[in-house]
């Protein structure tokens, strides 16, 4: 069966099972690897993507949900708060090991689009459901208020 929906700004049709996790569809059959498998639950938010730019888990949302719909992952951000973002991690030395920074910067993306000037406590929520294991939360906060400004200037 197939599922057409709107990928990284592209209309794409995947011939997979519709209940196969969204993660799974990008990664194997579209061949997208930036969005990262973590726990399969939701929980950690290694998986995040857009969807109609909301930040969702895809190792949770089976592909039929995304039928019609707009989907982005980590290869298809384009937008200014994004690129800063990007800029900014790299700036600051964000990552340690990496895993989770994509899930990371997908969530910090949608905070940016809704909130040009977030505070540590805006941060912390929007923020909340990605787990870094290398515990690099500092940093995270600092890169994603230095987008802010970078975006602001």
């Amino acid at each position: 069966m197939s599922t057409t929906f709107m990928l990284n700004g592209r209309s794409t049709t995947l011939d997979a099972d519709p209940t196969m996790p969204l993660l799974w569809a990008v990664r194997e059959v579209a061949g997208l690897h930036g969005t990262k498998f973590g726990c399969g639950m939701a929980l950690c938010g290694a998986c995040t993507v857009h969807l109609d730019g909301e930040a969702i888990r895809s190792c949770v949302t089976p592909l039929a949900a995304v039928a019609g719909r707009q989907v982005t992952t980590i290869e298809g951000l384009q937008s200014k708060q994004a690129r800063a973002l990007q800029a900014a991690w790299i700036e600051l030395q964000v990552p340690q090991c990496g895993y989770c920074q994509s899930g990371q910067i997908m969530s910090a993306t949608v905070l940016l689009e809704r909130n040009a000037a977030p505070t540590d406590t805006d941060i912390d929520a929007a923020m909340s459901g990605n787990i870094c294991r290398c515990a690099t939360y500092g940093r995270i906060r600092a890169a994603i208020h230095a987008a802010a400004e970078a975006v602001k200037a």
